[in-house]
């Protein structure tokens, strides 16, 4: 009894420690589109209300797990009984987020100045009226966060997947199930952050001249923060569908996959200018047929 009870012990550590190498593998590939994730989202839940900015991140974060319940057990399914479809719909999703850059980049040219100004408008009168419900107003906000939460989070999930692609299944669940766990809390919890530096420099203005001087520097800081990662989102979306569209087409992913194993500075830019040039592209012609699909059903 007492053998068999070690024995047990020593699997279940083995087992441990197998899941939390492949975790610590999994979660460095995955990096870069956790970062990505947190540019995207930061910008995605900004310009509300104060009061109304952490309820937001919160209803997307709901949104995150939700679309992680739904992604592991289908990643786990299509990976194998269906692992041809795994490329081909992460395709698709990357040549959504191309979309979804473009227009905002087009924005300008697709709405007339009245528009433009109307929508902010409504959005200052939303802000300012406490009987509006925000929460009604917000809802396509959120939606469109936790949208582009589905991709980024189907990506992290087959990068993941393929690190693991010859474990067991409950290793595999295992490991999806932490990375999708620590990727939603962490990204989140960074993002509720971001949000309320604003306040925190309020906050401190009254707590002494050392805190009121941080405080001052936290207020400078928190539109140029916003500003700069409403940038560095839009970028993400072509960085990212467009490295998702370079690993689909071999020839290309098997020359960058060359430049990157180089030398030197080319050895990043390359692939990282090839990348959102592939996304532009991609994101100007999936809104080109976007548009002539409304005009032709209007």
């Amino acid at each position: 009894m007492a053998s068999t009870l070690f024995t047990l012990l020593d699997d279940i550590a083995t087992l441990l420690d197998d899941v939390a190498l492949m975790t610590k593998v999994a979660a460095k590939k995955t990096a870069g589109v956790l970062g990505d994730d947190l540019a995207l989202n930061a910008n995605q839940v900004a310009g509300v209300r104060a009061d109304r900015e952490l309820p937001v991140v919160w209803a997307v974060c709901k949104g995150s797990f939700l679309n992680k319940v739904i992604l592991v057990p289908a990643a786990l399914a299509i990976s194998a009984y269906l692992p041809w479809l795994v490329t081909p719909l992460l395709m698709a999703g990357g040549a959504y987020l191309c979309f979804e850059g473009f227009e905002k980049l087009a924005h300008k040219w697709l709405h007339s100045a009245a528009e433009v100004d109307a929508h902010h408008d409504e959005i200052v009168r939303a802000n300012s009226q406490a009987e509006v419900d925000l929460v009604q107003f917000e809802r396509e906000k959120i939606k469109g966060a936790i949208r582009t939460d589905f991709i980024l989070s189907a990506e992290i999930i087959v990068i993941s997947l393929g690190t693991v692609a010859t474990a067991s299944f409950t290793q595999q669940l295992t490991v999806l199930s932490i990375i999708s766990l620590a990727m939603t809390v962490g990204v989140y919890g960074i993002v509720a952050g971001i949000v309320k530096i604003d306040d925190l420099g309020l906050y401190l203005l009254g707590k002494g001249k050392a805190a009121a001087s941080v405080g001052r520097g936290l207020l400078a800081f928190a539109p140029w923060l916003m500003k700069a990662l409403s940038v560095v989102g839009t970028a993400a979306m072509f960085l990212v569908g467009g490295g998702i569209l370079t690993h689909g087409l071999p020839p290309l992913y098997t020359w960058l996959n060359g430049v990157a194993a180089g030398d030197g500075v080319s050895s990043i830019a390359i692939p990282l200018i090839v990348d959102g040039a592939v996304g532009v592209a991609a994101g100007a012609i999936v809104l080109g047929v976007v548009s002539a699909f409304t005009k032709l059903r209007r």
